[in-house]
C-alpha cells in the first residue's frame, strides 16, 4: 500500500494496483490506522476511510492537474500529524499484502495459461457380498475371468453399459470395434483392477516403453521374471552368510528349497529364452548388450513387449502391439503367441494378425460387447449370418404386428367383434418392443484428384548416396522411380532406411552423392509415421485446419473432417481427447486438404480400424496419383500395392512375387536361425 502511494507521489504514471476493492485495503492497513491515529478507534469509521482511499487511488491519474504532498495526501485522510509507526503491525499488514499478492498473481497466470484439462476414464461394477466373500477367502482359484454387469465411462461419455466380460484360461481373445469406442480404456480398467479381477491373477499391460537406464537389454527382460529374480536374490544372500560362517541350520535347509524351485522354473535356460525373444523381436546380439537408454522410444516399446512375454502372466494384455513391429518382427510374434499358455487379450486392427493369433473375438458395439468363437474371418461370417437371422426376425415380427393392427383398424368400431379387439390390443401390449436393425456406418475416405497428368519420370533418385555419419551409409547407390500410376510398398526391417527413403523422395534430405529428379508440378501429401506429433493437441479439429488453411468459412472445415469421419461434436473436441485413430483420421484431412498429386504414406495404418483401413485401401485404388507408401499392414499391401520394395543392406530391391514370396523368405529365415 505504501509502495504504491510513493509511486504516486513521485508522479510514476500508472503504478500497479495492488488492490481489487476497500476491503482489501481494510485487511493490509486496517490495523495500523487503527493502531495511528487517535480518532479512528471505530472498525466502521476505519473501513470508511479505507474506501476513500481505494477510490482516490483509483481515479487518481497523474495527468490532472493536481499536485499531492505527502503532507497534505496524509491530511486529507486523518486530519490529524502522522504518528509513530508500529513496526510491527507495519510487518505483518505488509506481509499479508504479499500474500494476496501472491494469490492474484497465481489466478491471473491460471487465467493465461488456460491449461488443457483432459477427461479421465472410470468404471463401475455391480457386486455382491458373496461374490466378495469368495473372492476374498482365496478358494476361488480359477483362472478364468467372468465381470458381469461393469460400466466403464470417459468424462461424461458413456462407453460400456451393463456389459459382461469373460476370459477363459488358455484362449487368446481379439478385443476388435470401431475408433473411440472404449477398447484401450477397457484395457486400461483390467490392468489397474478398476474392474474386479481375482487378485491371485497376475496381469501385464504392454503400454508404456521401457525406462531408459545403464541395465542392458537382455537384464532388462530376465528382470521382469520377478519369481526368479526374488529366489536368484535370496540365493545370494544366504551363499554370503553362508562365506560368513553367520548362516543358521533353517537357512542351509532353505538354500536347498531354493535351487530346487529354480532347477523346476529352469531358470539356468532363461537367458537363451529372453534372447530367443529379443531376436525375433528384431534386437541383434549386439544390441541385446546395449543399456536401454541407448534406444529410440520404439525400440524401448519392443523392450516392453520382449518383458511381457517372457514374464508370461496369467493375463497378457496387448494394445496394438504391431504398430511397433515391422513385417519381420510381426510374423515372428504371430508363430511365437500361437503358443501361449495362458490367457490374451489384444487389441488390433491387423486382420492377418487376428487370423493367425486369436482363438475367439469381443466385439465392442453399442456400449456392449458380444463374444465369438473362431478368428477374424470367422466372425465376419458369423456376425453376416446373425444379421441376416435378426433382420429376418424384425421382418416377420413386424408382418404379425401389421396383422394385428389390420384387425384391431378394421373392426375397432363393431360392437360384434369388441371383445376381439380388445384381446388383440392386450396382445400387441405384450410382444416385445420391435427394435430396428443396428448397422455400423459405412466409413468412406475420398482423396481428391482434379489435377492435370504428369508425364514421367514424376520423382526419381539416381545413383544416390546417403549417410548420417560416414560410419553408418544407409544408402548406396540407389536408383528408383515412381510416377502417377505407382502403388509401390516399402517393407524391411526397421531401422533399414524406410523413412530416411522416403524423405529422401520428398526431397526433406539431400543426397551425398547422386541426384533426386521430381516434376516442377508435384505436389506431395506426406503422412508420417508420427503424425501427432505434427498436430496441435490444445485446439479442436476445425481450429487445427484454420490454423493450417487460413480464409475459408467453417462448413468447408467441417466438410473436410466429415470426409474422414470427423463429424458432429467429433470436430470441437480437442484434439488431444480423440483417439489414436480418430486423430489419425484428422491428419489424412490435413493431408489431402491442399489436394496433392502424389501421397507418400509412412505407416498409415496405425491406429485405425479395420473398416477404416478398408476405406483407405479402396480411397488408394480410386486416386489418379501416385502413392509410394511404408505398411507393415499384410491386408493393405495386398489390396493396394502392385510393387513391393525391399529396402535391406544399403539398397532397395524388387520383389517381384510380391508379399507371398517375402513371407516365404521370412520365414525360411527364422527356420534356418532357429527362432521359431
Amino acid at each position: 500500500m505504501f509502495v504504491y502511494i510513493f509511486l504516486i507521489l513521485q508522479g510514476i504514471p500508472n503504478p500497479p494496483h495492488p488492490f481489487e476493492d476497500g476491503e482489501e485495503v481494510y485487511d493490509a492497513i486496517g490495523g495500523l490506522l487503527q493502531g495511528s491515529s487517535a480518532d479512528c478507534k471505530n472498525e466502521d469509521d476505519i473501513r470508511d476511510i479505507c474506501q476513500q482511499m481505494f477510490n482516490t487511488l483509483k481515479l487518481y491519474r497523474p495527468d490532472l492537474d493536481l499536485c499531492f504532498s505527502p503532507v497534505n495526501f496524509i491530511h486529507f485522510f486523518f486530519h490529524t500529524p502522522p504518528q509513530t509507526v508500529d513496526a510491527r503491525k507495519l510487518e505483518k499488514a505488509e506481509a499479508k499484502l504479499k500474500q494476496k499478492q501472491g494469490r492474484r498473481n497465481e489466478r491471473d497466470s491460471q487465467k493465461t495459461t488456460s491449461p488443457l484439462v483432459l477427461e479421465e476414464a472410470s468404471a463401475s461394477q455391480a457386486s455382491s457380498k458373496k461374490d466378495s466373500r469368495v473372492d476374498l477367502s482365496g478358494k476361488n482359484r480359477t483362472y478364468d475371468i467372468r465381470i458381469e454387469n461393469f460400466d466403464v465411462s470417459f468424462g461424461e461419455r458413456s462407453l460400456l453399459q451393463g456389459a459382461e466380460l469373460s476370459l477363459s484360461t488358455g484362449r487368446r481373445y481379439g478385443l476388435i470395434g470401431r475408433n473411440g469406442l472404449g477398447k484401450t480404456t477397457l484395457l486400461k480398467m483390467l490392468a489397474s483392477r478398476s474392474l474386479r479381477v481375482p487378485a491371485h491373477i497376475t496381469i501385464l499391460h504392454v503400454e508404456q516403453e521401457v525406462a531408459g537406464d545403464d541395465t542392458g537389454a537382455l537384464q532388462s527382460v530376465l528382470e521382469s521374471d520377478m519369481v526368479r529374480e526374488g529366489l536368484l536374490t535370496e540365493e545370494r544372500l544366504l551363499n554370503a552368510r553362508i562365506a560368513n560362517g553367520t548362516a543358521e541350520g533353517m537357512e542351509t535347509v532353505r538354500l536347498s528349497e531354493i535351487y530346487a524351485k529354480l532347477e523346476e522354473i529352469e531358470a539356468d535356460k532363461a537367458p537363451a529364452r529372453a534372447s530367443i525373444i529379443l531376436c525375433g523381436l528384431g534386437f541383434s546380439p549386439k544390441m541385446q548388450t546395449l543399456t536401454t537408454k541407448e534406444f529410440s522410444g520404439g525400440w524401448r516399446m519392443r523392450l516392453a513387449l520382449a518383458r511381457a512375454l517372457f514374464a508370461k502372466p496369467d493375463l497378457l494384455l496387448l494394445d496394438e502391439p504391431t504398430n511397433m513391429l515391422d513385417v519381420r518382427a510381426i510374423l515372428w510374434l504371430e508363430n511365437y503367441l500361437q503358443t501361449w499358455q495362458t490367457t490374451i487379450l489384444v487389441v488390433s486392427h491387423d486382420r492377418n494378425f487376428l487370423n493367425a493369433v486369436v482363438t475367439d473375438i469381443i466385439h465392442l458395439h453399442s456400449q456392449r460387447l458380444e463374444s465369438y468363437r473362431g478368428d477374424y474371418e470367422n466372425f465376419v461370417k458369423t456376425k453376416e449370418d446373425r444379421l441376416k437371422n435378426q433382420q429376418r426376425e424384425y421382418e416377420a415380427q413386424f408382418q404379425y404386428r401389421e396383422h394385428i393392427q389390420v384387425f384391431i383398424d378394421r373392426f375397432r368400431y363393431n360392437a360384434n367383434r369388441a371383445a376381439q379387439v380388445q384381446s388383440k390390443l392386450k396382445l400387441l401390449e405384450k410382444l416385445p418392443e420391435l427394435k430396428p436393425l443396428e448397422k455400423e456406418t459405412e466409413v468412406t475416405l475420398k482423396f481428391p484428384d482434379n489435377f492435370e497428368k504428369l508425364s514421367p519420370p514424376v520423382l526419381q533418385l539416381d545413383e544416390v548416396e546417403f549417410y548420417y555419419n560416414t560410419d553408418q551409409r544407409l544408402f548406396t547407390q540407389l536408383s528408383v522411380s515412381a510416377d502417377l500410376e505407382s502403388r509401390i510398398c516399402i517393407v524391411g526391417e526397421n531401422g533399414a532406411g524406410k523413412s530416411t527413403m522416403l524423405k529422401l523422395l520428398m526431397g526433406e534430405l539431400t543426397p551425398v552423392n547422386g541426384i533426386r529428379h521430381a516434376h516442377r508440378n508435384l505436389k506431395i501429401g506426406y503422412f508420417s509415421q508420427h503424425h501427432v506429433d505434427q498436430l496441435d493437441l490444445n485446439v479442436c479439429s476445425i481450429e487445427l485446419l484454420l490454423n493450417k488453411f487460413p480464409g475459408r468459412n467453417e462448413e468447408e472445415y467441417r466438410h473436410q473432417l466429415g470426409g474422414y469421419g470427423i463429424t458432429g461434436e467429433l470436430a470441437t473436441r480437442p484434439v488431444a481427447s480423440l483417439s489414436g485413430g480418430q486423430k489419425s483420421r484428422v491428419a489424412f484431412a490435413q493431408m489431402t486438404m491442399p489436394c496433392p498429386n502424389f501421397y507418400i504414406l509412412d505407416e498409415p495404418t496405425n491406429h485405425l480400424d479395420m473398416e477404416t483401413i478398408e476405406a483407405l485401401a479402396k480411397a488408394l485404388n480410386k486416386f489418379k496419383g501416385g502413392v509410394v507408401l511404408v505398411s507393415h499392414d499384410e491386408r493393405l499391401i495386398r489390396l493396394v500395392c502392385r510393387e513391393l520394395w525391399v529396402c535391406e543392406h544399403g539398397n532397395v530391391r524388387r520383389v517381384e512375387g510380391g508379399f507371398d514370396e517375402y513371407r516365404d523368405i521370412l520365414q525360411e529365415q527364422f527356420r534356418k536361425e532357429g527362432y521359431l
